[in-house]
């Protein structure tokens, strides 16, 4: 942590905004109490979901960004938002339901076939329908397999984040998009299971962003930096590499910095 540097007086508060899923997942209750004592910093967490995220660095209103929505994070920098766009984890989205699995989804492979299963059924879906990184996947995959999901009867978007949705998909015994973290951390309290995984379309790849400076006079520059080079160290890396082994027998990230993008 010798490269990171502390808090100045004054200057503590850092303004983090990300997604809900590093927050059900339970990660940043592990990784924000290291780095404030270890750096002196406070950390004001809003988890929003990326597009809300994204929207709140673009306005100077958040410090540093933590979100999982490439190609909406590139048009981001693209627009000068941030100083840099560094690789830190991914995990991957998985297709949960009931286990009676009225579509037929499970064993599918691919992901807009499952999601056209769906479709064809007319099983329920519910979607974040929030504009999050989840959310744009999902939407993805409906485009990838030829499906129209606007005004189906069968859709429903429950404009919340992704443990909120979970509770809803399950008491519609329905279909949803969820990143396998929030999946895992909430599976106790379900009754919907993995039915689809593994597809390219699945992959779900987090990056950090501090807010430029030089656009938004006003933002903790210095912590925003600092946040971003916690999450790439050593020690945060090796955090995210083990978190969720000891509760539920596998990772619920694995740990990317430093290593090429990893390839759908």
């Amino acid at each position: 942590m010798a490269d990171i540097p502390r808090a100045r007086p004054g200057n503590e508060e850092v303004i983090l905004a990300t997604t809900t899923s590093t927050q059900d997942s339970g990660l940043l209750d592990v990784l924000v109490p290291v780095f404030e004592r270890q750096t002196g910093y406070r950390v004001k967490p809003i988890a929003v979901g990326t597009g809300q995220s994204l929207a709140l660095g673009a306005r100077g209103e958040a410090d540093v960004v933590l979100v999982h929505a490439p190609e909406a994070e590139v048009a981001w920098m693209a627009e000068g938002n941030g100083t840099s766009r560094l690789l830190v984890m991914h995990n991957d989205y998985v297709v949960v339901g009931p286990a009676e699995d009225p579509a037929r989804t499970k064993g599918e492979h691919a992901a807009p076939a499952a999601f056209a299963r769906i479709a064809q059924t007319g099983a329920p879906f519910v979607s974040r329908g929030d504009n999050s990184g989840t959310h744009a996947a999902e939407l993805a995959i409906w485009k990838a397999g030829a499906v129209e999901v606007k005004g189906r009867p069968w859709y429903q978007e429950s404009g919340q984040g992704m443990g909120a949705t979970l509770n809803i998909a399950n008491e519609k015994r329905a279909y949803t998009l969820t990143d396998r973290s929030t999946y895992l951390a909430r599976r106790a309290t379900l009754q919907l299971d993995v039915l689809t995984e593994g597809s390219k379309e699945l992959l779900n790849v987090y990056h950090v962003m501090p807010v430029n400076p030089q656009k938004f006079t006003h933002v903790n520059a210095q912590g925003g930096q600092a946040f971003a080079a916690f999450m790439v160290s050593r020690e945060a890396q090796e955090t995210i590499a083990t978190f969720g082994i000891d509760r539920y027998g596998q990772p619920l990230f694995f740990a990317d910095a430093g290593k090429p993008e990893p390839a759908a």
